[in-house]
């Protein structure tokens, strides 16, 4: 079976599109905090100062692994930034703006 043919069957599954969605998501999130974290000049380690926690700790943070809405908003208050979720048709939405209240780039 080629990759494109086991691409196809799997994406065929029941549950893959909205599977995809949220692996989507994940990854957009995951792009923003490390580009407002990298924005704002520090390292993982400087980040994890300011919060209390371990490097790794921010590490799986910014790969949005067991994160809750309070860590993020801890994260980005650290950085100067204000977290909004905007929940939309079931499927969560995420957007992080800067301290000037502009939409953070995604990296």
């Amino acid at each position: 079976m080629s990759a494109r043919d086991w691409e196809k069957r799997v994406l065929a599954a029941k549950g893959a599109e909205e599977r995809v969605a949220e692996i989507e998501q994940e990854l957009l999130l995951a792009s923003r905090l490390t580009a407002l974290r990298e924005g704002a000049g520090l390292s993982q380690r400087e980040l994890a100062k300011r919060l209390g926690v371990s490097q790794p700790r921010v590490a799986a943070i910014e790969r949005s692994h067991n994160v809750t809405i309070e860590v993020l908003e801890q994260y980005v208050e650290a950085l100067g930034a204000k977290l909004e979720v905007n929940v939309v048709k079931g499927r969560r939405k995420t957007r992080l703006l800067g301290a000037n209240n502009e939409a953070a780039k995604s990296a």
